[in-house]
């Protein structure tokens, strides 16, 4: 199956704890700080079992740096991550998996990619086999199973690493702005593993700048702005009816030039 086959003045920071739907995770009170400067701030957020959360916000506002704390690759300063209502644990986030807005793809074959990944996870022989065929075919790359994953288009490798991800079975899939950067084809395609991995069950927390994509994908809707949560519901009352300045400026285009607006370093915007 080939591309064309598919179809396609600041506020303190705001709590949220959504209506309904049992917690799968939990940031309680997480502060980060790097170079001197806070990064994020007192963030509380409740993750909903099989709900699509959506981590929206300016650049530089923590987004990234957020995501990353949750699925627990680097340690706040304050605070706790929990996963099903405990700390979390290195065999928790083995029920975790995440895709960087750049694919880290291994110098291997697109099989050879996904029999690693599935191999580390204890996967051998048929029921391994199995999951390839099923993860190729999802995501079109059956006629590039033998080639060089690195030499893939942009759109080819961020499927890759979305159906590797899935292979893997997650509770909860983090994705870190997945489209940005790709065409129109590719974005709806990658839309399509999303809402197809959700249909299973499966948690997406995902990142975007791009208001049309929250209103396709979007349940939740959790705002940063300077690394403090400045608003947060569900995407028809954060993105149509905000009610922060910051979310309000950002439906608008405009620059939110609250008091608590810094200057951040080059360093800095690298970990957002």
């Amino acid at each position: 199956m080939r591309d064309a086959a598919f179809d396609m003045p600041s506020a303190p920071s705001a709590r949220f704890q959504p209506q309904d739907g049992k917690p799968i995770l939990e940031a309680m009170g997480i502060t980060f700080k790097a170079g001197g400067q806070q990064l994020l701030d007192e963030i509380d957020i409740t993750i909903r079992r099989g709900a699509r959360t959506l981590i929206m916000g300016p650049n530089g506002a923590g987004k990234s740096l957020l995501l990353r704390l949750m699925h627990g690759l680097i340690r706040p300063d304050r605070g706790e991550v929990l996963w099903e209502g405990q700390p979390l644990t290195k065999q928790a986030m083995k029920s975790q998996a995440m895709v960087f807005q750049r694919p880290v793809l291994l110098r291997r074959s697109v099989l050879a990619n996904l029999k690693f990944a599935l191999s580390v996870r204890g996967l051998r022989g048929h029921k391994r086999a199995q999951k390839i065929e099923t993860a190729l075919a999802s995501a079109g790359l059956g006629h590039l199973a033998r080639r060089p994953a690195r030499v893939l288009s942009g759109g080819e490798q961020q499927r890759l690493a979305v159906v590797r991800a899935l292979a893997c079975e997650p509770d909860l899939l983090f994705l870190d702005e997945p489209t940005a950067n790709l065409d129109p084809a590719s974005t709806a395609a990658i839309e399509k593993l999303v809402m197809e991995a959700n249909e299973k069950g499966i948690t997406i927390v995902l990142v975007t700048h791009d208001a049309g994509q929250a209103k396709r994908l979007g349940e939740d809707v959790i705002f940063l702005q300077d690394g403090r949560v400045a608003e947060a519901g569900t995407v028809s009352q954060v993105l149509n009816t905000p009610q922060s300045e910051p979310a309000r400026a950002w439906r608008d285009g405009r620059l939110y030039l609250g008091p608590q607006i810094r200057t951040l370093s080059g360093n800095d915007r690298s970990n957002t």
